[in-house]
This record gives C-alpha cells, sequence and structure tokens, in this order.
C-alpha cells in the first residue's frame, strides 16, 4: 500500500522515500530593559539608534516573562540553554548535506516562497529565514526560545532583511503571530534517531495553529531505518572496555553503556543487512500520537557474519517543491551531523548469508523528561549457529 518518490540529495546522491498516510517553559533571565507587560513575549525587529547617538545598531533582544529569575532549571530548560552555545550552531552549519539542501529546496523554488509569510520553527541563527527572505518571502517569523536569537538578531540585522525578517524569543506554544495565519512554515526539527529532543511536536503545534489550508511545509516527509551491523571493534572500545579498566572490573558500568545508544558514524562495509523502513512521517497530516510507534521488522543476511549492533538512520524530503529534494542519514551516504544510532547488543549473534533477523521496535518519550526516548527491540532469530529471542530496552538522552 506504500507509494515511493524518488529524491535527490544536495550532493546528487538519489533515495528512495517511502509515503505512508499514516515544549515547555523556560524562565529566562531578567531582561536588561524592563518591560510594561513582563509575560508577553517581545519581538525582535528594526533597528535602533546607539545611546551614543551613533550609528544605528540591532536592537537589544528581549525576552518572555523577563521578570521572572533564571532560578529553577530542569532538564528541559538545559535543552534549550545548549541551543545557545555557538558551538552546536557551527557543526550544523558546517554539515553542507543538511544546510544545502534546505537553500537549495528554498531559493530553488522561489514560485512557491514570492510574496508569501514564512515561519521558521527553531529558527536558531537564522538561516533558513535568511534563505527565505532571498527566495522573495514577503515576511518571514523566526521562532526561538534559546538565546542564540539574540546573535541572530544581529545576523539579520548585520545581512540587511531587518525589514523582512522578526525574530521573536518565545517558545512557540506561546506565540500570537502579527498575522491569522502563515503560508510555509520550514523547520530544521531532526534530532538523533530522528526523533530525539521531541521538536517535531512544536511543529506539529505551529501547522495547527498557524498554517493555512493547502499551505506548505518544508520538509514535509521523513523515513527512518533499520539495519544489522557487524561492529565487533567499537564494541569492544565502547562496550567491553568497562570489564578491566586498568586491572579492575567496572562491569557495573557496562550495563549503563548497553542502555545508551551511540550517536557515531558507522562503516558501510558493516552493514549485514538490507535495511527497512520502522517509520514513515507525513508531517503535514501526522499526529504528535503518531510519534510513538512500534514497528516490526524484517532483517535479511547479506552474507555470513556476526551481528553485534542495530543501526537506525532516517531520510528527509521535500516533496512539494516543483523538483523534490531531500538527503539521507544512511552509513552509505555523505556525512552528516546527525550521524547514525547504534543500539549495541550484550552478546553477538552469528548469522549466514539469506537468514532472517526479526523484531519489533518500539519507542515513545520518556515519562519523567519527554525530550529523552525509551526505545525497546525484540528480536528473535533461530539460525544455523545462533537462537535469540530477547527483549533489549534502551534510553536514548
Amino acid at each position: 500500500h506504500n507509494m515511493s518518490k524518488r529524491t535527490h540529495s544536495a550532493s546528487g546522491e538519489e533515495h528512495q522515500l517511502n509515503e505512508t498516510d499514516a515544549s515547555f517553559s523556560i524562565k529566562p533571565p531578567p531582561s536588561k530593559k524592563s518591560s510594561s507587560n513582563p509575560s508577553t513575549m517581545e519581538t525582535l525587529t528594526s533597528s535602533s539608534v546607539s545611546s551614543s547617538g551613533g550609528e544605528p545598531t540591532a536592537p537589544p533582544p528581549q525576552t518572555a516573562n523577563s521578570s521572572e529569575k533564571n532560578d529553577d532549571h530542569t532538564s528541559k530548560d538545559y535543552y534549550f540553554d545548549s541551543y545557545s552555545h555557538h558551538g552546536i550552531h557551527e557543526e550544523m552549519l558546517k554539515d553542507e548535506v543538511r544546510t544545502k539542501t534546505y537553500e537549495m529546496a528554498i531559493k530553488n523554488n522561489r514560485h512557491l516562497f514570492e510574496g508569501k509569510i514564512v515561519l521558521d520553527v527553531g529558527c536558531g541563527t537564522g538561516i533558513l529565514c535568511m534563505f527565505a527572505a532571498q527566495a522573495g518571502a514577503a515576511h518571514v517569523y523566526g521562532v526561538d526560545c534559546s538565546s542564540i536569537i539574540e546573535q541572530a538578531q544581529k545576523i539579520i540585522y548585520a545581512n540587511g532583511f531587518s525589514d523582512e525578517i522578526t525574530l521573536i524569543k518565545a517558545k512557540m506554544e506561546d506565540v500570537e503571530l502579527p498575522v491569522p495565519s502563515v503560508d510555509i512554515i520550514i523547520s530544521e526539527w531532526m534530532g538523533y534517531f530522528l526523533l530525539y529532543e521531541s521538536m517535531l511536536n512544536t511543529v506539529l503545534y505551529a501547522r495547527d495553529k498557524f498554517l493555512k489550508e493547502g499551505g506548505i511545509i518544508f520538509p514535509d516527509k521523513a523515513v527512518m531505518y533499520l539495519c544489522a551491523v557487524e561492529d565487533e571493534q567499537m564494541k569492544r572500545e565502547r562496550i567491553d572496555f568497562w570489564d578491566n579498566v586498568y586491572g579492575f572490573d567496572m562491569s557495573a558500568l557496562k550495563e549503563v553503556a548497553l542502555k545508551e545508544p551511540v550517536v557515531d558514524v558507522v562503516d558501510p562495509k558493516s552493514v549485514v543487512s538490507n535495511a527497512v523502513p520502522i517509520l514513515n512521517i507525513d508531517i503535514l497530516k501526522c499526529t504528535e500520537e503518531d510519534l510513538s510507534f512500534t514497528s516490526p521488522f524484517r532483517l535479511i543476511a547479506h552474507r555470513t557474519d556476526y551481528v553485534h549492533s542495530f543501526v537506525a538512520y532516517f531520510e528527509c524530503a521535500f516533496t512539494q517543491c516543483h523538483k523534490p529534494l531531500g538527503f539521507s542519514t544512511s552509513p552509505q551516504s555523505k556525512y552528516t551531523h546527525w550521524k547514525q544510532t547504534i543500539f549495541y547488543l550484550n552478546e553477538s549473534i552469528t548469522v549466514c548469508d539469506g537468514e532472517e533477523l526479526v523484531g519489533r521496535i518500539s519507542c515513545k518519550p520518556n515519562e519523567k523528561n519527554e525530550r529523552d526516548l525509551d526505545i525497546s527491540l525484540e528480536i528473535e532469530f533461530v539460525g544455523k549457529h545462533s537462537k535469540v529471542d530477547k527483549t533489549v530496552e534502551y534510553r536514548l538522552r
């Protein structure tokens, strides 16, 4: 029942995309500039004149809830804090697969953006806002709760987009835009294992509240895949390391390490099976409930080898473009900062060419911190040299 489309990445690779029909409060530090209504979010817009009477400068940023003290941080707050540091944005901007695909999808579709109202959910440094402005958008609203938006405002001003772009520092759920609706939503919401950090929930909220009927979301499709991998050397370095640490038994930490998926680059030569889709998302139609899922899988070994881990990766696509465009984070594709997500097994599975690994993978937000993910793998295997029937629990955090 699945349809399929071909998508092309910025690096020229062709990918298969299968389709189916398938945030919280932060208490920022007090604003240097008092507000008559501290509970209202502030927009960071047009230029201002410096107090010395010199050249115009970017306006000083102001925050929502500016009268509250920053003395009650939770793990959710630290999520926003982590995106305040320039280093994480440097890594994302230097990811050419990510950034150039967005640039091409936006700027090569000027006919979609010209004269339109655009909302960037989680705008970060504002680069997607500026791409949209270059593509002719009538106005772009960028929303972000991280203090990186203070630097983004300076970037917007320095590049001459103050009239076309309005930045708002607030969580999306608190935003009331100056317009009743938008024509296009753009967002780089993907996390490790596609869903880690749960930013897609925020995009869906913005879609339901602000997107016009028949509106566009960039990107609009995502598919996550699972495959089996031989990874003995890395497992020895990351997991078995704890068995003997300078002569001491630290295997208690080995149990902890096994429960935490590893985000790293997987050698494509290590993949010993086919890859199968475990989650298909149509962002125009899906609901928050769809992001908690259970999916069966059936993997076929394509050589005689050992399986030390299962690996997940994803593809994203912009199918509402004139020419569909997308990228993949698979081991066989060009490097991205998302890398791949590795689920190590305590004991390896011996497989022969053609044998099947059958199982089920489940994923849901952690009850204590919804940005973390609880993931379980049920594995059934009966082979010539190995038999497995077990469930392994993981927490991605």
